[in-house]
């Protein structure tokens, strides 16, 4: 696959907790299929499950749907979850929150919130639109085995010489 020819697979189920893992067990299934490692793949899921859940929690007073969008590249996927909910102003929650002291106790750490800081921690890269309901887009990155190749052998530009 070459950076032209990109998948792109598109979903919706109701904003309910028990759609929550439907959605989880998708990304996961899609996640192995591009060859994100066991890690990656539990990073993954934890993160767009915490974006559901915020839907689910805070996005409609009474029905409403979660869109999930996976882009499909040779060296990362693109996760997209969408509402159109109530949007929330994200620079006030972040000036509220301040920043994360990682060495105070787990329950010292300020309530809401936390999904985000999370999925900020587990996936390389996040942006969010919160201009109608809200759009999370979450990046995460083939890293794959992270040795170098050619390691264990003579590069294929080098020759041996006597």
């Amino acid at each position: 696959m070459n950076e032209q020819q990109v998948d792109h697979i598109e979903m919706s189920v109701p904003a309910k907790p028990e759609f929550v893992g439907v959605v989880r067990l998708t990304v996961s299934g899609i996640a192995n299929r591009l060859g994100f490692t066991y890690d990656d793949i539990e990073d993954i899921k934890i993160a767009v499950a915490e974006a559901c859940t915020n839907v689910v929690n805070h996005a409609y007073e009474d029905e409403g749907l979660i869109s999930a969008s996976f882009v499909l590249h040779e060296d990362r996927m693109e996760i997209v979850i969408a509402d159109r909910g109530q949007s929330f102003d994200i620079n006030g929650l972040r000036e509220r929150l301040g920043p994360v002291d990682s060495t105070k106790p787990v329950g010292d750490l300020k309530e809401g919130g936390l999904g985000l800081f999370l999925i900020n921690t587990l996936m390389d890269k996040v942006e969010i639109n919160d201009e109608s309901g809200v759009i999370l887009m979450m990046t995460k990155f083939i890293h794959g085995d992270e040795v170098e190749k050619n390691v264990d052998g003579v590069p294929s530009t080098q020759t041996e010489q006597r």
